[in-house]
């Protein structure tokens, strides 16, 4: 693409040499990935500036660089106020507003957006249609898995997988919308068909000035869904009236709204739930139809995620019947209330719930079920929120028989000075403190009986432990199997 042309999505840039028959292959924002005719984006970030690395994108073959100063190089440089916003427009002209050519759902929320894209890829699939999914853990592209490095990537990143996704044939893709990603403008561009709130909770504070600043990063996906009414692309809002912020969001959008809940009148409602350690079974009630639901999935707040999932697929056309065959035959998402079986005569459960709200809710769908005690596992991230550190701590402990606390991906705090946070409330005989989390796993599992459950909660999928600026192999679940073998607890 000509840069000219490219430069078209930009209303406002100076350039600072002739650039107009520059032919422009490529985009990125990291200077080691720059190859022989990309435009290079400095992004003035957090922790790096990237304007510092324009000299080694131009030895690297930049054909031109997009900054916010004047730089000291031979190509030419278009200058902007803001890279960063400026980098989401260029991404969208790059690849050709790829969301545009199919369906787009995009779901926020503190807790449950994963599930919500797994439920929703499940629910899609069983429409025959073909599928892909970014978030948490990765990007899907049909049956194809890719890394991804944050909840919702960076404007290039998306948008680049966005017309691979419709290269490829998707007619669906599910995305997480982070609160990170909503205030950096991430997903500017992006033509979001429904957009889904879970609910909110304490979180990301450490980024955030205050929860009216995180609430308002997440009201943004719902005022972007535009202020006109197209019928042949209608878009739709799927919101948790049983949360407080549901009438702040129904104002923040002038699309229709999908109320779904189970506490106040809506929409979509769950009914005569039965939770048990097996599953949950409900009845549905939709403008569309009712039904039984009996689901392999655990928990009241996955009946939350299911009502939310039925709501965005009701208003994507999917048939009242497919959406029911789908949550009855859905088994559920790596690392969320995902049991530890290896042979033991007590429940392990591995769930990656690191707020105070999804700890709760973990805590309260076992409470409901276990015959025996609770052991909960569970620490604090480093270089997060610190706020929310003692309230974690309340919550093992006031719903846990035994609350060991250890580390949680302490990254470059002291682990012992995150374990003083959490503890600092609290009485001395009401916790454990290991520091060391495969010790503590070892621990809990000793401490296990027959009907009790382990909980190992934080982490849930993850595969490594992060300390100092270390990536270090760790993922609960394989940590727990082995604690059960190595003390002859298990087959």
């Amino acid at each position: 693409m000509k840069l000219a042309a490219l430069l078209s999505a930009l209303p406002f840039y100076e350039p600072q040499a002739e650039h107009e028959q520059i032919n422009i292959n490529g985009l990125t924002i990291d200077s080691r990935n720059v190859e022989s005719g990309n435009l290079f984006i400095c992004i003035n970030g957090a922790l790096v500036d990237g304007h510092r690395f324009a000299g080694q994108a131009e030895k690297q073959g930049a054909a031109a660089i997009l900054a916010e100063r004047p730089l000291d190089v031979n190509v030419p440089v278009i200058i902007v106020k803001d890279t960063l916003r400026a980098s989401a427009a260029l991404a969208t002209c790059f690849y050709e507003h790829p969301s545009k050519e199919m369906r787009v759902v995009g779901i926020t929320g503190t807790n449950g957006k994963t599930s919500m894209t797994y439920l929703l890829e499940s629910i899609f699939r069983a429409n025959a249609e073909a599928t892909g999914v970014i978030g948490t853990i990765q990007m899907k592209i049909k049956e194809e898995a890719y890394p991804v490095k944050n909840t919702t990537p960076d404007a290039l990143f998306l948008q680049k997988g966005f017309r691979q996704m419709v290269e490829e044939g998707v007619d669906t893709a599910v995305i997480e919308v982070s609160s990170h990603a909503l205030d950096m403008g991430r997903v500017h561009g992006t033509d979001f068909d429904v957009a889904v709130f879970t609910n909110l909770s304490q979180d990301h504070l450490d980024y955030h000035n205050s929860f009216e600043d995180y609430f308002h990063a997440k009201s943004l996906l719902f005022s972007q869904l535009g202020n006109t009414f197209d019928p042949n692309k209608p878009k739709y809002a799927v919101i948790n009236t049983d949360d407080r912020y549901a009438d702040a969001l129904i104002k923040s959008t002038a699309q229709p709204v999908c109320s779904y809940g189970i506490e106040k009148k809506a929409d979509i409602m769950a009914t005569d739930i039965e939770l048990a350690a097996n599953g949950t079974s409900f009845r549905l009630h939709t403008p569309k139809g009712e039904a039984t639901i009996h689901s392999k999935l655990m928990g009241k707040f996955n009946v939350y995620n299911m009502l939310a999932a039925v709501g965005a697929a009701l208003c994507s056309g999917v048939p009242f019947e497919t959406i029911c065959r789908a949550l009855r035959e859905t088994t559920g998402v790596a690392g969320r209330f995902e049991p530890v079986a290896a042979g033991q005569r007590f429940g392990v459960i591995v769930d990656y719930a690191h707020t105070p709200d999804s700890l709760e809710n973990v805590l309260t769908t076992i409470k409901s079920f276990v015959k025996g005690k609770i052991i909960t596992v569970v620490g604090c991230g480093g270089d997060r929120d610190k706020t929310k550190r003692p309230l974690m701590a309340g919550t093992a402990v006031l719903y846990s028989d035994t609350a060991i606390f250890t580390a949680d991906n302490p990254r470059t705090e002291d682990p012992h000075a995150i374990i003083e946070d959490m503890i600092a409330e609290l009485d001395e005989k009401s916790y454990v403190v290991v520091p060391e989390r495969a010790e503590a796993i070892k621990r809990a599992v000793e401490l296990a009986e027959a009907d009790d459950i382990v909980l190992i909660a934080g982490k849930g999928h993850e595969t490594y432990q992060i300390v100092g600026d270390q990536v270090l192999d760790f993922d609960d679940r394989l940590v727990a199997a082995e604690a059960i073998k190595r003390a002859g607890l298990g087959e």
